[in-house]
């Protein structure tokens, strides 16, 4: 599977952005779906997964309450919704599709999108 991710961009603090992500093939319903982000020297982490039949959402601690993960089969996408937006969620923004494995794992998602730049301001 192939994997676009869209939608970053720049916006103040308190702000909003929805994410997007494209995947090529048929079989994106199989996979589960994860977001992941690196900022400046710090290491890619684990920001929201929507598990490949629904039944498990999860999100790190930091973006709780704040970001929502969704997708839709029908359209091969998922998203995330941000709301809230702080400085601290300044990052690059990678979409990730993978089978097995721990899913805040960033081992465990063999497809990785290219990523999308999000800088919020304070």
């Amino acid at each position: 599977v192939q994997l676009q991710a869209f939608g970053g961009g720049l916006v103040q603090a308190g702000g909003s952005l929805r994410l997007s992500c494209a995947a090529s093939g048929r079989t994106f319903s199989t996979y589960d779906m994860g977001w992941f982000r690196q900022a400046p020297g710090k290491e890619r982490e684990f920001v929201a997964r929507f598990s490949r039949f629904g039944r498990n959402i999860d999100y790190a601690d930091p973006v709780k309450a704040r970001f929502t993960i969704s997708r839709d089969n029908a359209k091969n996408t998922a998203y995330l919704q941000m709301n809230s937006l702080k400085p601290e969620d300044t990052a690059v923004y990678y979409c990730a599709a993978g089978q097995n494995g721990r899913y805040d794992y960033a081992e465990s998602y063999p497809y990785w999108g290219q990523g999308t730049q999000v800088t919020v301001s304070s």
